[in-house]
């Protein structure tokens, strides 16, 4: 129960802070509704639960492939972010609310998962807290095993709670502002893009 509400607290610090994730979480949960916006964000919850795994359980071949590989890994993410935000920044406003397809949907879920998997930032981190909380390959399994499932469930946590506060808002959301939402997270995110990019190319 312990390294369960570690795990807690551990999801919620990571997924708290607005970045890339959170700004897609916003700009869709405005866009296409609540659902949308919370599918957004379990896909970075999984992706840091697949890390998370990896580090708690000492699959130490994967993760040095995965840190040896860093670069690849980096400026795929980056280039996606980039397009991401180009395309954010580029798409008109709805005219009136809408809301999300199935496909739409998986579509949200796969490209958050797909984004936060290509961060190498995020093995690292999680090697670094597993560690720090006395988790190694010759750690308890049940240990890291709560450890893990609590990271998830504070993450999931924290994007149930800002896609419905956004969602609720949706419906007091012109066309104007969603608009400048569009132009502004859009521009963030290419902003963050790049940043990746210049950030990954420094590590060769």
């Amino acid at each position: 129960m312990g390294f369960l509400i570690k795990g807690l607290i551990v999801g919620l610090s990571i997924a708290a802070p607005v970045g890339p994730i959170g700004l897609l979480c916003i700009r869709r949960s405005l866009a296409e509704g609540r659902v949308s916006g919370l599918l957004s964000g379990l896909g970075a919850a999984t992706a840091d639960a697949v890390y998370g795994s990896i580090a708690g359980f000492g699959l130490t071949a994967l993760s040095s492939a995965l840190i040896s590989e860093r670069f690849w890994i980096g400026t795929a993410g980056g280039v996606f972010l980039c397009y991401l935000g180009v395309r954010t920044f580029l798409s008109p406003p709805a005219q009136q609310a809408t809301t999300a397809s199935r496909l739409g949907l998986l579509a949200a879920y796969l490209s958050t998962f797909a984004l936060t998997l290509t961060n190498p930032m995020t093995i690292l981190s999680f090697i670094a807290v597993f560690a720090g909380l006395g988790l190694g390959a010759s750690a308890s399994y049940s240990a890291a095993t709560a450890l893990v499932l609590g990271v998830f469930a504070g993450s999931t946590a924290w994007w149930a709670m800002l896609s419905t506060l956004v969602g609720a808002l949706r419906t007091r959301v012109d066309e104007r502002t969603m608009r400048l939402v569009n132009r502004i997270s859009g521009g963030l995110i290419l902003a963050l893009g790049i940043y990746a990019l210049i950030q990954v190319e420094n590590t060769r």
